[in-house]
């Protein structure tokens, strides 16, 4: 009797390889999702499977990443604000005389603000819950610091050269002049409806910005007591 082999060489597997799971991708799609999530609806009336079906993953990598939606909430906020302080990291104002460090700083936060509207309703959110999320952020401590320096170095030298004329707290001119930019985007609809005018045209953001310029480096450069 004639053994007859009838065992089957294997084949190689011709199936596409399953990608490797990239964790950096994933939270990042998860944290863009969330974004668009929060500030659309605020974190109380954010849902999770809305971020993760935006994000294309499942609601455990959501979990498993940022442990529960707050967390990803008051990271989406911190995210948000250092992406606003690199920027202002980014103009180099020490390469600037002092009048030209701070016009450059003030369109800069306009303009910020304009293009990122996101940043207004995440703020405007985050107040509702009276910054608690803000407070218990170790990082942005360290971040609102190099702010005082950014604007704080261009007040000195402006003072030493003449090029201003008082003292000020790089602070209290950072809150004048985030308010003066946030209030016009918060409130752009109301303002709009209120004055019979449409505020949120190109030609009028041109004009609100120039009158934030021309009112802030005013008071810079008018003699004070």
């Amino acid at each position: 009797m004639v053994d007859i082999d009838i065992s089957i060489t294997p084949q190689p597997d011709r199936r596409p390889a399953r990608p490797l799971r990239d964790p950096e991708r994933t939270r990042a799609r998860l944290l863009e999702a969330a974004r668009r999530e929060f500030s659309e609806h605020g974190l109380s009336g954010a849902r999770v499977s809305s971020i993760t079906a935006s994000a294309g993953v499942n609601k455990q990598l959501l979990y498993y990443y940022f442990g529960d939606k707050e967390s990803l909430y008051a990271e989406v906020i911190e995210r948000a604000y250092a992406d606003l302080r690199l920027g202002e990291q980014a103009l180099e104002l020490d390469r600037f005389s002092p009048r030209e460090a701070m016009e450059r700083f003030i369109e800069f936060n306009f303009d910020y603000l304009a293009e990122h509207r996101y940043f207004v309703a995440l703020l405007n959110d985050e107040n509702i819950h009276k910054a608690r999320h803000i407070r218990k952020s170790e990082q942005l401590a360290g971040m609102h610091e190099r702010l005082g320096h950014t604007i704080g170095a261009a007040l000195k030298r402006g003072l030493a050269d003449g090029t201003f004329k008082r003292a000020i707290d790089p602070v209290e001119l950072y809150i004048s002049i985030a308010s003066l930019c946030f209030f016009y985007l918060s409130n752009n609809h109301t303002l709009s409806a209120i004055f019979d005018r449409d505020l949120s045209t190109p030609a009028q953001f041109k004009r609100r910005r120039q009158h934030i310029l021309d009112l802030v480096m005013g008071y810079l450069t008018a003699p004070g007591e």
